[in-house]
Protein backbone atom coordinates (compact mmCIF):
# COMPACT_ATOMS: atom_id res chain seq x y z
CA UNK A 1 0.00 0.00 0.00
CA UNK A 2 1.03 3.60 -0.46
CA UNK A 3 0.87 5.99 2.48
CA UNK A 4 2.56 9.24 3.41
CA UNK A 5 4.44 9.41 0.13
CA UNK A 6 5.98 5.95 0.12
CA UNK A 7 5.16 2.25 -0.20
CA UNK A 8 4.69 -0.24 2.61
CA UNK A 9 4.20 -4.00 2.52
CA UNK A 10 2.42 -4.15 5.88
CA UNK A 11 -0.35 -6.78 5.66
CA UNK A 12 -3.96 -5.91 6.51
CA UNK A 13 -4.52 -6.06 10.25
CA UNK A 14 -0.92 -5.36 11.23
CA UNK A 15 -1.34 -3.41 14.48
CA UNK A 16 1.91 -4.38 16.16
CA UNK A 17 4.06 -1.30 15.57
CA UNK A 18 4.66 -0.82 19.33
CA UNK A 19 6.63 -4.08 19.04
CA UNK A 20 8.08 -3.91 15.52
CA UNK A 21 7.56 -1.25 12.87
CA UNK A 22 7.23 -2.11 9.17
CA UNK A 23 9.82 -0.35 6.98
CA UNK A 24 9.01 1.83 3.99
CA UNK A 25 10.05 0.17 0.74
CA UNK A 26 13.15 2.39 0.26
CA UNK A 27 14.39 1.42 3.72
CA UNK A 28 14.06 -2.29 3.02
CA UNK A 29 15.71 -1.77 -0.37
CA UNK A 30 18.67 0.04 1.19
CA UNK A 31 19.23 -2.82 3.65
CA UNK A 32 18.85 -5.43 0.91
CA UNK A 33 21.43 -3.65 -1.22
CA UNK A 34 23.83 -3.56 1.73
CA UNK A 35 23.25 -7.28 2.38
CA UNK A 36 24.10 -7.97 -1.26
CA UNK A 37 27.33 -5.98 -0.95
CA UNK A 38 28.17 -8.01 2.15
CA UNK A 39 27.27 -11.29 0.39
CA UNK A 40 29.53 -10.50 -2.52
CA UNK A 41 32.48 -9.25 -0.51
CA UNK A 42 32.05 -5.64 -1.58
CA UNK A 43 31.62 -4.26 1.94
CA UNK A 44 34.28 -1.94 3.34
CA UNK A 45 34.00 -0.95 7.02
CA UNK A 46 34.54 2.76 6.47
CA UNK A 47 31.53 3.04 4.18
CA UNK A 48 29.16 2.75 7.13
CA UNK A 49 30.33 5.97 8.78
CA UNK A 50 28.11 7.89 6.39
CA UNK A 51 25.02 5.98 7.53
CA UNK A 52 25.83 6.49 11.21
CA UNK A 53 26.16 10.22 10.55
CA UNK A 54 22.91 10.40 8.59
CA UNK A 55 20.94 8.44 11.20
CA UNK A 56 22.38 10.55 14.02
CA UNK A 57 21.39 13.74 12.22
CA UNK A 58 17.90 12.38 11.54
CA UNK A 59 17.29 11.62 15.19
CA UNK A 60 18.63 15.05 16.15
CA UNK A 61 16.17 16.74 13.77
CA UNK A 62 13.24 14.82 15.22
CA UNK A 63 14.20 16.03 18.71
CA UNK A 64 15.18 19.55 17.68
CA UNK A 65 18.79 19.28 18.89
CA UNK A 66 22.21 19.49 17.25
CA UNK A 67 23.74 16.23 15.95
CA UNK A 68 26.77 16.81 18.18
CA UNK A 69 24.50 16.21 21.16
CA UNK A 70 23.48 12.72 19.98
CA UNK A 71 25.22 9.45 20.79
CA UNK A 72 24.62 6.41 18.60
CA UNK A 73 24.10 2.99 20.17
CA UNK A 74 22.26 -0.28 19.77
CA UNK A 75 19.57 -0.35 22.48
CA UNK A 76 17.84 1.87 25.00
CA UNK A 77 19.20 0.10 28.08
CA UNK A 78 22.76 0.20 26.76
CA UNK A 79 22.54 3.96 26.28
CA UNK A 80 20.76 4.64 29.59
CA UNK A 81 23.56 2.71 31.30
CA UNK A 82 25.84 5.65 30.46
CA UNK A 83 23.60 7.81 32.64
CA UNK A 84 22.83 5.30 35.40
CA UNK A 85 26.49 4.36 35.93
CA UNK A 86 27.37 8.00 36.58
CA UNK A 87 24.85 8.72 39.34
CA UNK A 88 26.38 8.64 42.82
CA UNK A 89 25.26 6.40 45.65
CA UNK A 90 22.36 7.98 47.48
CA UNK A 91 20.70 9.20 44.29
CA UNK A 92 16.91 9.14 44.43
CA UNK A 93 15.27 8.29 41.11
CA UNK A 94 11.57 8.79 40.38
CA UNK A 95 9.77 6.83 37.68
CA UNK A 96 6.28 5.84 36.60
CA UNK A 97 4.75 2.68 37.96
CA UNK A 98 5.02 -0.13 35.44
CA UNK A 99 7.35 1.76 33.09
CA UNK A 100 9.43 -0.25 30.64
CA UNK A 101 12.27 -1.94 32.48
CA UNK A 102 14.95 -0.79 30.04
CA UNK A 103 14.30 2.62 31.61
CA UNK A 104 14.28 1.53 35.25
CA UNK A 105 16.59 -1.48 35.51
CA UNK A 106 19.81 0.42 34.67
CA UNK A 107 19.20 2.63 37.72
CA UNK A 108 17.88 -0.14 39.95
CA UNK A 109 21.08 -2.11 39.29
CA UNK A 110 23.28 0.65 40.74
CA UNK A 111 24.48 0.18 44.35
CA UNK A 112 23.06 2.77 46.73
CA UNK A 113 20.54 4.14 44.23
CA UNK A 114 16.84 4.03 45.11
CA UNK A 115 14.15 3.97 42.42
CA UNK A 116 10.60 4.88 43.40
CA UNK A 117 7.53 4.19 41.25
CA UNK A 118 4.48 6.44 41.37
CA UNK A 119 1.37 6.58 39.16
CA UNK A 120 2.13 8.30 35.86
CA UNK A 121 -0.54 10.97 36.38
CA UNK A 122 1.05 11.90 39.72
CA UNK A 123 4.63 12.00 38.47
CA UNK A 124 5.00 15.79 38.01
CA UNK A 125 3.51 16.51 41.42
CA UNK A 126 5.89 14.06 43.13
CA UNK A 127 9.22 15.32 41.77
CA UNK A 128 10.18 17.32 44.85
CA UNK A 129 12.69 15.40 46.93
CA UNK A 130 14.13 13.38 44.02
CA UNK A 131 17.39 13.88 42.16
CA UNK A 132 16.43 12.41 38.81
CA UNK A 133 13.25 11.51 36.94
CA UNK A 134 13.41 8.68 34.38
CA UNK A 135 10.22 8.06 32.43
CA UNK A 136 8.90 7.03 29.03
CA UNK A 137 7.19 9.80 27.09
CA UNK A 138 4.59 7.27 25.97
CA UNK A 139 4.00 4.20 28.09
CA UNK A 140 4.74 0.97 26.24
CA UNK A 141 1.98 -1.07 27.87
CA UNK A 142 -0.99 1.19 27.22
CA UNK A 143 0.00 4.37 25.37
CA UNK A 144 -0.50 6.86 28.19
CA UNK A 145 1.46 10.07 27.63
CA UNK A 146 3.38 11.84 30.39
CA UNK A 147 2.52 15.50 30.96
CA UNK A 148 5.78 16.90 29.62
CA UNK A 149 5.15 20.62 30.31
CA UNK A 150 4.20 19.85 33.91
CA UNK A 151 7.20 17.56 34.32
CA UNK A 152 9.54 20.18 32.91
CA UNK A 153 8.25 22.84 35.30
CA UNK A 154 8.34 20.52 38.30
CA UNK A 155 11.86 19.31 37.57
CA UNK A 156 13.13 22.85 37.13
CA UNK A 157 11.56 23.91 40.43
CA UNK A 158 13.01 20.90 42.26
CA UNK A 159 16.42 20.99 40.59
CA UNK A 160 15.93 17.41 39.37
CA UNK A 161 17.52 15.98 36.24
CA UNK A 162 15.24 14.37 33.64
CA UNK A 163 15.79 11.35 31.39
CA UNK A 164 13.07 10.66 28.81
CA UNK A 165 12.62 7.48 26.80
CA UNK A 166 10.98 8.55 23.54
CA UNK A 167 10.97 5.08 21.94
CA UNK A 168 7.16 4.79 21.82
CA UNK A 169 6.75 8.43 20.79
CA UNK A 170 9.39 9.51 18.29
CA UNK A 171 8.13 8.98 14.77
CA UNK A 172 4.46 9.80 15.42
CA UNK A 173 4.32 12.36 18.24
CA UNK A 174 5.79 15.83 17.69
CA UNK A 175 8.28 16.36 20.49
CA UNK A 176 9.57 19.41 22.36
CA UNK A 177 12.15 17.70 24.55
CA UNK A 178 15.43 19.55 23.96
CA UNK A 179 15.15 20.81 27.55
CA UNK A 180 15.58 17.32 29.05
CA UNK A 181 19.01 16.29 30.29
CA UNK A 182 18.87 13.06 28.30
CA UNK A 183 16.47 11.72 25.67
CA UNK A 184 16.82 8.17 24.41
CA UNK A 185 15.00 6.31 21.66
CA UNK A 186 15.19 3.06 19.70
CA UNK A 187 14.67 2.91 15.96
CA UNK A 188 12.86 -0.37 15.32
CA UNK A 189 9.36 0.59 16.38
CA UNK A 190 7.72 3.84 15.22
CA UNK A 191 10.82 4.85 13.23
CA UNK A 192 10.48 1.66 11.16
CA UNK A 193 14.19 0.88 11.25
CA UNK A 194 16.00 -2.43 11.68
CA UNK A 195 16.58 -3.54 15.24
CA UNK A 196 20.06 -2.58 16.43
CA UNK A 197 19.99 1.22 16.42
CA UNK A 198 19.21 3.62 19.23
CA UNK A 199 20.28 7.16 20.13
CA UNK A 200 20.86 9.25 23.23
CA UNK A 201 20.59 13.03 23.12
CA UNK A 202 22.71 14.59 25.87
CA UNK A 203 22.26 18.18 26.94
CA UNK A 204 25.73 19.84 26.96
CA UNK A 205 25.69 20.52 30.69
CA UNK A 206 24.70 16.89 31.34
CA UNK A 207 27.67 15.41 29.51
CA UNK A 208 29.90 15.56 32.59
CA UNK A 209 27.18 13.63 34.44
CA UNK A 210 27.32 10.84 31.87
CA UNK A 211 29.87 8.02 31.85
CA UNK A 212 31.14 6.14 28.79
CA UNK A 213 30.58 2.67 30.22
CA UNK A 214 31.27 0.98 26.88
CA UNK A 215 34.16 3.19 25.78
CA UNK A 216 35.45 1.85 22.48
CA UNK A 217 37.33 2.78 19.35
CA UNK A 218 34.26 4.25 17.65
CA UNK A 219 33.76 6.71 20.51
CA UNK A 220 37.16 8.24 19.83
CA UNK A 221 37.67 11.79 18.61
CA UNK A 222 38.82 10.30 15.30
CA UNK A 223 37.53 6.71 15.29
CA UNK A 224 39.91 5.45 12.65
CA UNK A 225 42.85 6.87 14.60
CA UNK A 226 41.78 5.39 17.96
CA UNK A 227 41.72 1.73 17.06
CA UNK A 228 45.00 0.93 18.84
CA UNK A 229 46.81 1.94 21.97
CA UNK A 230 46.45 4.30 24.90
CA UNK A 231 45.90 6.92 26.18
CA UNK A 232 42.12 7.18 26.36
CA UNK A 233 41.03 9.78 23.82
CA UNK A 234 37.25 9.96 23.55
CA UNK A 235 35.31 12.47 21.47
CA UNK A 236 34.62 15.80 23.09
CA UNK A 237 30.90 15.74 22.33
CA UNK A 238 28.16 13.12 22.73
CA UNK A 239 30.00 10.76 20.38
CA UNK A 240 32.03 9.81 23.45
CA UNK A 241 29.10 7.53 24.30
CA UNK A 242 28.86 5.91 20.85
CA UNK A 243 28.83 2.17 20.46
CA UNK A 244 30.58 0.51 17.56
CA UNK A 245 27.78 0.51 14.97
CA UNK A 246 25.58 -2.36 13.89
CA UNK A 247 26.27 -1.84 10.21
CA UNK A 248 23.16 -3.10 8.43
CA UNK A 249 20.88 -1.54 11.03
CA UNK A 250 22.55 1.84 10.50
CA UNK A 251 21.97 1.59 6.75
CA UNK A 252 18.24 1.13 7.26
CA UNK A 253 18.04 3.75 9.99
CA UNK A 254 19.74 6.39 7.86
CA UNK A 255 17.07 6.01 5.19
CA UNK A 256 14.21 5.70 7.68
CA UNK A 257 15.08 8.70 9.83
CA UNK A 258 15.59 10.94 6.83
CA UNK A 259 12.14 9.90 5.66
CA UNK A 260 10.55 10.63 9.04
CA UNK A 261 12.38 13.93 9.38
CA UNK A 262 10.61 15.03 6.19
CA UNK A 263 7.11 14.21 7.44
CA UNK A 264 4.65 16.54 9.12
CA UNK A 265 4.46 14.78 12.47
CA UNK A 266 1.32 16.69 13.41
CA UNK A 267 -0.31 15.04 10.41
CA UNK A 268 1.10 11.66 11.43
CA UNK A 269 -0.22 12.10 14.96
CA UNK A 270 -3.66 13.07 13.67
CA UNK A 271 -3.73 9.99 11.43
CA UNK A 272 -2.56 7.57 14.12
CA UNK A 273 -4.64 8.87 16.98
CA UNK A 274 -7.64 9.30 14.71
CA UNK A 275 -7.63 5.57 13.98
CA UNK A 276 -6.99 4.63 17.61
CA UNK A 277 -9.80 6.86 18.85
CA UNK A 278 -12.13 5.57 16.13
CA UNK A 279 -11.57 2.07 17.49
CA UNK A 280 -12.29 3.18 21.05
CA UNK A 281 -15.45 5.00 20.02
CA UNK A 282 -16.74 1.96 18.14
CA UNK A 283 -16.15 -0.07 21.30
CA UNK A 284 -18.03 2.47 23.40
CA UNK A 285 -14.89 3.72 25.11
CA UNK A 286 -13.53 7.22 25.61
CA UNK A 287 -10.98 8.49 23.07
CA UNK A 288 -7.49 8.94 24.51
CA UNK A 289 -5.48 10.80 21.89
CA UNK A 290 -2.65 8.28 21.68
CA UNK A 291 -1.52 5.84 18.98
CA UNK A 292 -1.36 2.86 21.37
CA UNK A 293 -4.51 1.21 22.70
CA UNK A 294 -4.70 -1.38 25.48
CA UNK A 295 -7.81 -3.58 25.36
CA UNK A 296 -9.48 -6.16 27.55
CA UNK A 297 -9.76 -8.81 24.84
CA UNK A 298 -9.11 -12.46 24.10
CA UNK A 299 -5.77 -12.62 22.23
CA UNK A 300 -6.92 -15.73 20.34
CA UNK A 301 -10.05 -14.00 19.07
CA UNK A 302 -7.97 -11.01 18.02
CA UNK A 303 -5.62 -13.29 16.07
CA UNK A 304 -8.60 -15.14 14.54
CA UNK A 305 -9.87 -11.78 13.29
CA UNK A 306 -6.66 -11.46 11.27
CA UNK A 307 -5.05 -8.86 13.51
CA UNK A 308 -1.40 -8.90 14.57
CA UNK A 309 -1.08 -7.51 18.09
CA UNK A 310 0.79 -8.07 21.35
CA UNK A 311 -0.18 -8.88 24.91
CA UNK A 312 1.20 -6.54 27.54
CA UNK A 313 0.17 -6.50 31.18
CA UNK A 314 -2.48 -9.12 30.50
CA UNK A 315 -4.23 -6.97 27.89
CA UNK A 316 -4.15 -6.86 24.11
CA UNK A 317 -2.05 -3.97 22.84
CA UNK A 318 -2.50 -2.50 19.37
CA UNK A 319 -0.89 0.48 17.72
CA UNK A 320 -1.78 2.53 14.64
CA UNK A 321 0.84 3.98 12.31
CA UNK A 322 1.36 5.34 8.82
CA UNK A 323 0.33 2.16 7.02
CA UNK A 324 -2.90 1.55 8.93
CA UNK A 325 -6.40 2.48 7.78
CA UNK A 326 -10.01 2.28 8.97
CA UNK A 327 -10.10 -1.21 7.46
CA UNK A 328 -7.76 -2.29 10.26
CA UNK A 329 -10.16 -0.85 12.81
CA UNK A 330 -13.08 -2.74 11.27
CA UNK A 331 -11.04 -5.94 11.11
CA UNK A 332 -10.54 -5.87 14.88
CA UNK A 333 -14.17 -5.34 15.86
CA UNK A 334 -15.39 -8.97 15.45
CA UNK A 335 -13.07 -9.97 18.29
CA UNK A 336 -15.41 -8.06 20.62
CA UNK A 337 -18.76 -9.39 19.38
Amino acid sequence: MRAFGTDFAAPPGYLNTPSVGVPPAPVAAAVAESVERWRTGATRPGEFDEYVTRARAGFARLLGVEPERVASGASVSQLIANVAAAVPAGTRVLTAGGDFTSVTFPFAAQPGVTVTEVPLAELPSRVEGYDLVAVSVVQSADGRIVDLPALRAAAAAAGAAVLLDATQAVGWLPLDVAWADWVVGAGYKWLCSPRGTAWLAVRPDAQERTRAVAANWYAGEDPWATVYGLPLRLAGDARAFDLSPVWLAQVGSAAALEYFAGLDLAEVRAHNTGLADALLEKLGLEPRGTAIVSLDADPRRVADAGVVSSVRGGRVRVGFHLYNTLDDVERLLPAFE
